[in-house]
């Protein structure tokens, strides 16, 4: 799940900088058929299948299919094809003109290291992605994702004060109160959080119109659980969810159920009928945002993250109490340790 969640930044970046974001793909009329072929097995979710196809297209085309490349690129991470994202990388670096184009190239062969190296903990690959950071920004300086990431690379090398001048610099860059925004300010005052295995930053909007990200539940205890009224575990398993926020009502613990539900009103009665009282939000399926985000690919699932904001359990099927408990415990640990002495 870890290489997944930074991954996005890739396609973002690249879209905020440069308009060679275009489909270009291969000339080759073999190669145009493999590539199309690739493109319906990913209309399909063989994500495996699409990858084959189009790094066979790349090939037929003698490796100057940029799209062929990205895509190799972003599948080969996803699933863990890291020789193959790496080579498309470097293909990618290789062909890159002009100053914009080749800070994303850079950034991308950047952003494969650093999935591979959180994925290993590897601190070799680290040093890798600090390398393609520094060229990212010498050729574009105004980059904010590539500032952002890479503080994040130095952190891991145990560079804290290089990582908080990279952090501070992304602060200043970045847009007023975005989600990375947030997490680097909690980077600067803690950088010991930028190597921690932190639950990707999130905001949505519960049924009741409260607007909640995860960083808002600072010093709470934050249980996801990922359901779906259609899913017989997930109805089986809701008599413990609320026993649990009953149990543990008036502790520093927020519940947070994300349903994988398509039909709006089926969910709503569902959650009313069941007395559901705790935050709810519906992402209307396995490839919905926050779903995609924790690569959710099987329900019930449940994370527990910790006052902190650290992914500390997850559990395909029902959540772990003992875990909440222990979790918990520190969280009022740290809320008796905060107040101002009297």
């Amino acid at each position: 799940m870890r290489s997944v969640w930074i991954l996005p930044l890739i396609f973002c970046a690249a879209q905020s900088l440069s308009a060679q974001t275009t489909n270009e793909g291969p000339a080759n009329e073999k190669a145009q058929k493999t590539y199309k072929q690739g493109l319906e097995y990913l209309s399909k979710h063989q994500h495996g299948m699409a990858l084959d196809s189009f790094k066979k297209a790349n090939k037929q085309d003698d490796g100057h299919c940029l799209d062929c490349q990205r895509k190799i690129l972003k599948y080969g991470v996803e699933l863990g094809d890291w020789k193959s994202a790496e080579a498309a990388g470097e293909q990618l670096v290789e062909s890159a003109q002009g100053n914009e184009n080749v800070a994303i190239a850079h950034y991308s062969l950047g952003m494969v290291w650093m999935n591979e190296a959180l994925q290993k903990n590897k601190g070799d690959l680290f040093s890798r992605v600090h390398d393609e950071m520094t060229k990212a920004l010498a050729s574009y300086a105004n980059f904010p994702n590539a500032i952002f990431i890479d503080g994040q690379a130095l952190a891991h090398l145990n560079q804290d004060d290089a990582a908080k001048a990279q952090f501070e610099k992304f602060v200043k860059t970045s847009e007023t109160d975005s989600l990375d925004r947030r997490r680097a300010l909690r980077y600067i005052s803690e950088p010991n959080l930028a190597r921690a295995r932190m639950a990707p930053a999130f905001e949505v909007t519960t049924t009741d119109g409260q607007r909640v990200s995860l960083d808002d539940f600072k010093g709470k205890v934050v249980l996801l659980d990922f359901w779906a009224t259609w899913c017989g575990p997930c109805r089986e398993a809701l008599p413990h969810m609320k026993d649990i926020a009953k149990k543990f009502q008036g502790q520093p613990l927020v519940i947070l159920s994300v349903s994988l539900d398509d039909n709006e009103d089926k969910w709503k009665e569902f959650v009313s009928k069941n007395g559901m009282t705790w935050l709810q939000y519906r992402d209307g399926g396995f490839t919905g945002p926050i779903s995609t985000l924790f690569e959710v690919r099987a329900i019930p699932h449940t994370f527990s993250i910790d006052a902190d904001g650290v992914l500390q359990d997850e559990q395909i099927g029902d959540a772990s109490e003992g875990k909440l408990k222990k979790l918990l415990a520190r969280a009022r640990e740290l809320q008796v340790a905060q107040r101002p002495a009297q």
